[in-house]
């Protein structure tokens, strides 16, 4: 027997190495998120919403007229007797306020208004300007010469067209509960107030859901100045009225006399003004335009700023 090994008539295999198949997914790259891939700008989306129905816009231009005519011409009515007093009657050694003309040791005039006993020198303003002696300047009376009869004109007329928008838009106000739903400041509006005044004073005004509708600062204001500061404007020029004072006798008293009417008048006026100040201030710089636009049209835009998905979740 041989020694050597049998071997079939038929070549040894070999081993050929198994090639995967070619796979027709494309490989899962993992992308390692960069702080500029991760923060994504916002988007800013504009919204249209239908803020102020047609009567509210149809008042509130009524009173854009009389106001400024009724300020003007009660201060022509002033300069017939620049001074307040408290009680039925005029007592001219103790004023509370007054604007009178003096003439210096150097023959020099110039104009002294008292508050509360205090005189402060106001020439050119108050008591004297345009050399002359009158309470206001000329500028802001209607009409701008000395004329009493006229500036009684143009208050008693444009004080009735007010009276009566008035009456038109608290009626509505009250029965289309615009009073209720939008204007009155309930407690939980109270609750952030000191917030919302804060925002203000660092002029961080509201955006997306809280621009649709009044902050806390604007409910205070408006019902405030239309149904508490008009009202009480309205009553006390009604009571200096001797055709009202004569119908309506206890209207005086209840305001403990002419002299006390005319004083909660004028300072009434000027609380008015101070208010409407700081209204035309922010109307200006929180977008004149689209505020002026709501209040000719109804329509005002709302610009809402999403974040990413990441900047919800960590908020």
């Amino acid at each position: 027997m041989s020694d050597l090994p049998q071997t079939s008539g038929e070549p040894p295999e070999e081993q050929v190495e198994s090639v995967p198949p070619v796979s027709t997914v494309p490989p899962v790259v993992e992308v390692v998120p960069t702080p500029e891939a991760a923060t994504v700008s916002p988007v800013s989306n504009d919204e249209r919403i239908y803020r102020h129905a047609l009567l509210v816009r149809i008042g509130h231009w009524i009173n854009v007229l009389c106001v400024p005519i009724l300020i003007m011409s009660g201060l022509q009515i002033f300069n017939a007797h620049p001074a307040l007093y408290w009680g039925d009657r005029s007592d001219r050694d103790r004023p509370l306020l007054a604007m009178r003309a003096v003439v210096t040791e150097s023959g020099e005039r110039k104009g002294v208004t008292t508050v509360l006993g205090h005189p402060f020198n106001t020439t050119g303003l108050l008591g004297y300007s345009s050399n002359m002696r009158r309470g206001f300047p000329s500028w802001a009376t209607l009409p701008g010469p000395q004329w009493l009869a006229m500036g009684r004109r143009w208050h008693l007329f444009f004080v009735w067209v007010f009276v009566i928008n008035g009456l038109f838009f608290g009626l509505y106000a009250i029965l289309s509960r615009h009073l209720t739903r939008d204007l009155f400041p309930w407690w939980k509006d109270l609750c952030g107030l000191g917030r919302t005044l804060l925002d203000h004073l660092l002029f961080r005004h509201p955006q997306g859901e809280e621009a649709k509708r009044y902050n806390v600062l604007q409910k205070i204001a408006y019902t405030g100045v239309i149904f508490g500061l008009g009202s009480l404007i309205v009553l006390t020029g009604l009571s200096m009225s001797p055709m009202i004072d004569a119908a309506f006798p206890w209207l005086l008293t209840m305001f403990g006399g002419r002299q006390t009417a005319r004083t909660i008048h004028f300072v009434a006026c000027f609380t008015h003004i101070g208010v409407d100040v700081p209204h035309l201030t922010l109307v200006a710089i929180t977008g004149l335009w689209n505020n002026l636009r709501s209040m000719i049209t109804g329509w005002y835009r709302v610009a809402e700023q999403e974040g990413t998905h990441e900047e919800k979740h960590s908020a």
